[in-house]
């Protein structure tokens, strides 16, 4: 009996970061489809990036559209966010074990966010289950570029280039975050979905599922884009 108590209670404030949610802003849907902007939401089963369009991230400018504006030919901007040295690692996970040990109970790593040129649309280019669409207002697109474009390094008054892979067109730019066990690559994706409008819970956003489940179930602004594909 004398652990009853406190052990209810663990369970009750547990249960409760399971179930918490955080709504998205909310911001009216596009009226007609030539007003939104189509962002898409990947999973490769445990990590998250965004496919946004070019030309929507240059005609914003600022920072992270004079990024974009430099990188190679694509139409389409991977996105995402990782521990500046683990997520630009790509020799088998098998062999990084250690460093992933590292990236999560470390204190103070660096991170970065990666901008990756692609050519074609997503939705051929991707498997159905490994991706979900969003149709934005440009209000809502806005404030989704806004939280990435909050997450780089800007001490030095323009994003700094921190790594890029020999016969790569991805580039990872300095953040000002930190990544540990605590704030992993797709709670930073949860969050970035969250300021466009999605709900998101962010105590499961741990797991790639999670953020794919919130894409595809919120009721804000952001509405699934049920058009026939288009090349």
């Amino acid at each position: 009996m004398k652990w009853g108590l406190p052990l209810a209670v663990l369970i009750g404030v547990f249960a409760a970061l399971l179930t918490w949610t955080r709504p998205g802003a909310d911001l009216p849907s596009p009226r007609a489809s030539d007003q939104a902007v189509t962002v898409y939401l990947l999973d490769n089963g445990f990590h998250t990036d965004l496919a946004t369009p070019r030309a929507a991230l240059e005609r914003r400018g600022g920072p992270l559209g004079r990024a974009v504006s430099a990188l190679a030919p694509g139409d389409w901007i991977l996105i995402g966010w990782g521990d500046a040295r683990f997520y630009v690692d790509q020799s088998p996970i098998s062999d990084r074990l250690p460093d992933g040990a590292r990236a999560f109970f470390h204190p103070g790593n660096p991170s970065v966010v990666m901008l990756d040129p692609e050519h074609g649309n997503p939705r051929t280019r991707y498997a159905e289950d490994g991706r979900a669409v969003l149709r934005l207002t440009p209000a809502a697109f806005d404030r989704m570029a806004d939280r990435i474009e909050a997450s780089l390094d800007l001490s030095d008054a323009r994003p700094r280039l921190a790594a890029a892979r020999p016969g790569d067109n991805a580039r990872f730019f300095a953040s000002r975050e930190i990544f540990s066990i605590l704030h992993l690559c797709n709670h930073w994706t949860a969050e970035v979905l969250n300021a466009g409008g999605v709900d998101i819970r962010p105590a499961r956003s741990v797991f790639s599922g999670e953020v794919m489940r919130s894409a595809r179930l919120t009721g804000n602004a952001p509405e699934l884009d049920t058009t026939a594909p288009r090349d």
